[in-house]
């Protein structure tokens, strides 16, 4: 019974930003459970690689296409594709994020807009372009990347926080519109996780002291995130709505130094 729970088979799920990083660790880990897997990010090099990656040994259909999220017409056309492709989507992990830190008294108009755009509109549009066959079909499961930065913050990320807790409250709302249709709306928070957008941010002595702030006392890794994530897109988590998944190895949980 329980391995059921997890099980995929016959669903398609479609990862944004899903070449690299949690992206792509997610979408083996999906595929491994059976789904056909949609990916998409902005470089083409990257996907064709990972593409292959990810459905190595696995009978299951992978297929990418090139998309900019912050283009809006290209993104419609991204749903569009995933669905003319495997003839739904069942699954969404909308992924697609980045961070342009700076602090409020530098704050730009463009950077705003890139930010706010990328990290939150994208995904509203996006969870919009398949919510109506999820509705059809009366299964369907969203998941959005948000962070611990969402719950916590950093100097210069008041542009990254604002829409990673804003996906937070968007998330509630559709999981109370979405319900009633068998589809559940979730948050994925990470904590410190050893991908390319932190890793170039940070300075070698933050990155050792986001390390030993947490209780496991590391990094986490892209495939931590696989089995949440997995919980949340399968029959596992039929009940779990509307809710933040906090995977950030005991950082929260911290207030007082050693």
């Amino acid at each position: 019974m329980f391995p059921s729970l997890f099980q995929l088979n016959g669903r398609v799920a479609l990862i944004t930003g899903g070449s690299k990083g949690i992206g792509k660790a997610v979408a083996r880990g999906l595929a491994e459970a059976g789904a056909d897997i949609a990916i998409s990010s902005r470089h083409e090099d990257e996907l064709k690689a990972a593409a292959a990656e990810i459905g190595q040994g696995l009978k299951v259909k992978v297929a990418y296409r090139v998309c900019d999220m912050t283009d809006r017409a290209a993104s419609d056309e991204l749903a569009k594709w995933a669905a003319s492709t495997f003839g739904k989507v069942d699954i969404l992990f909308n992924n697609a994020g980045s961070n342009e830190p700076q602090n409020l008294v530098d704050v730009t108009d463009e950077s705003w807009g890139r930010i706010l755009e990328l990290n939150l509109t994208s995904c509203m549009r996006m969870s919009k372009a398949v919510a109506p066959g999820m509705i059809q079909r009366k299964w369907g499961r969203i998941i959005y990347t948000s962070s611990i930065m969402a719950l916590a913050s950093f100097h210069g990320r008041g542009a990254y926080s604002a829409t990673k807790a804003a996906l937070i409250g968007m998330a509630r709302a559709h999981a109370l519109e979405l319900g009633p249709h068998g589809i559940t709306v979730n948050c994925l928070a990470p904590g410190p996780v050893m991908t390319d957008l932190p890793m170039s941010l940070l300075s070698d002595a933050k990155k050792k002291e986001f390390s030993d702030r947490t209780a496991v006392k590391r990094w986490g890794q892209p495939i931590d995130m696989v089995g949440p994530v997995l919980m949340m897109a399968s029959d596992a988590g039929a009940f779990v709505s509307g809710e933040v998944l906090v995977a950030d190895g005991g950082l929260l949980c911290r207030t007082f130094s050693d």
